[in-house]
């Protein structure tokens, strides 16, 4: 507590008043999570889960990396996605951008930052595969918007991809994947219009909500 005794007194208020709002709330909070809901967002420390969504602890899980990615080799995330799924049954799983986003505007710009030039990658692909429509927008912060919304589109679609989504799926498992947007400016969640509750769902999803955008 010697550098960061003000985080600490956060705390406490937080909790005491937590407590005095529902006495039994950690009691139960300590029993079980049985969060319904899964998000996969970016790390940026503006774009807080439970908050913008008005849950509380223990009913949203949350994973969080630069631009969130979902790789296929990210044992990480693909751990979390299994674990939400099959141990705490899971029925959305939310893939959840933000425009703003540094990681998105760092690939935008070509710009390099060490090792986490490997983790952009992803993203580096879209936008050389959509570099065309990306550089004919004349306005630099709507091309960044727009390579954040393609972003979410295609984090969303590898996620139906991911092997513990698509076994959830072939054993009758309700789950849905969506794909949303953040608005930094106002704090408003955008659907991408990207749901999809099973595999034969995904391309015509994924089509249409290109389309929505690439128009």
């Amino acid at each position: 507590m010697r550098l960061l005794k003000k985080l600490f007194e956060n705390n406490e208020r937080w909790a005491d008043a937590v407590q005095k709002q529902d006495p039994l709330f950690f009691d139960r909070l300590a029993r079980q999570q049985s969060p319904e809901f899964l998000w996969i967002g970016c790390s940026d420390s503006r774009v807080p889960a439970n908050e913008i969504t008005g849950l509380l602890p223990g009913e949203i899980f949350v994973h969080r990396n630069v631009g969130n990615v979902v790789h296929p080799s990210d044992l990480n995330c693909l751990s979390v996605v299994q674990y939400a799924v099959e141990a705490l049954r899971v029925t959305h799983i939310m893939v959840v951008g933000h425009y703003g986003c540094g990681g998105v505007k760092a690939a935008l710009e070509q710009n390099r930052f060490g090792i986490v030039d490997t983790w952009l990658h992803p993203i580096r692909r879209i936008y050389e595969q959509r570099k065309d429509f990306l550089d004919a927008t004349a306005c630099q912060e709507k091309k960044w918007d727009k390579l954040c919304e393609l972003n979410v589109i295609e984090q969303t679609v590898a996620l139906v991809n991911t092997t513990p989504v698509r076994e959830a799926w072939n054993r009758g498992q309700e789950l849905a994947v969506h794909g949303w947007i953040y608005g930094i400016r106002d704090g408003r969640l955008r659907d991408m219009d990207t749901t999809i509750t099973s595999l034969a769902e995904r391309d015509e999803v994924y089509q249409k909500a290109l389309k929505a955008i690439l128009l």
